[in-house]
């Protein structure tokens, strides 16, 4: 790539993580709304920190800092499987496969050896996370698990279907 091409790539936010981290949720890259805002799950259609709330009983419209250490005061922690990528808009589906650059992973378990659990943020995560990192990471004891996306573009579920999805990580919490 020239340094034209890398001029409009979307590039992921550092993780959100701590020390006792059991959990590592993963979205595959933020969307506009979110890299604007610099927030995890920032467009207010994206049912993310509405059902994360609910499972673990914090304000969802609380600010931003605040439902992050609610999250890591359960062993939660947050990334994307995509460090880069060329994309027009939001969706997932158009992400230039050619400009796809993982995250490095064998970094983070290893800094992190607490995370034994990996749930996907919906099926674009799982695949990104199948071709560019589960092969480098077969040392690991690591649980995969893919969830029901939380954006308002997949919508064949209801926001009760994703919330008793969700409530699968519950029982991998402190």
């Amino acid at each position: 790539m020239t340094q034209n091409d890398t001029d409009d790539l979307a590039r992921s936010f550092k993780p959100v993580i701590n020390d006792s981290a059991k959990i590592l949720i993963l979205g595959s890259m933020p969307g506009v709304k979110s890299l604007t805002e610099q927030q995890y799950y920032a467009h207010p259609q994206n049912a993310f920190w509405r059902i994360l709330a609910a499972l673990f009983q914090f304000d969802r419209d609380a600010p931003y800092a605040e439902r992050l250490e609610s999250l890591q005061a359960h062993g939660i922690a947050l990334w994307d499987v995509l460090h880069s990528c060329k994309r027009e808009g939001s969706l997932d589906s158009k992400i230039q496969r050619e400009t796809q650059v993982a995250n490095d992973f064998k970094s983070l378990f290893q800094k992190y050896p607490t995370i034994r659990y990996v749930f996907f943020n919906g099926g674009k995560a799982e695949s990104y996370f199948q071709r560019h990192i589960a092969a480098s990471l077969v040392e690991y004891s690591l649980n995969y698990q893919r969830l029901p996306s939380t954006s308002p573009a997949h919508a064949t579920l209801s926001f009760a279907e994703k919330l008793e999805a969700w409530r699968v990580i519950q029982s991998f919490t402190s």
